[in-house]
């Protein structure tokens, strides 16, 4: 039911990752898309926090 995407980006000496989580919301019912950059290790904590 969850669409995950995750794409690395690098710039300069930093390493970074943008992540892209589809959310429901609970209000309306529809599909929101949630969207993050961060640190490779970061990734999932935000992919499995609700």
């Amino acid at each position: 039911m969850a669409k995950k995407a995750v794409a690395s980006l690098q710039t300069g000496s930093k390493r970074l990752t943008k992540a892209i989580k589809m959310v429901k919301s609970p209000k309306t019912g529809a599909y929101l898309f949630v969207e993050s950059i961060m640190a490779p290790d970061q990734v999932n904590d935000f992919l499995n926090k609700k």
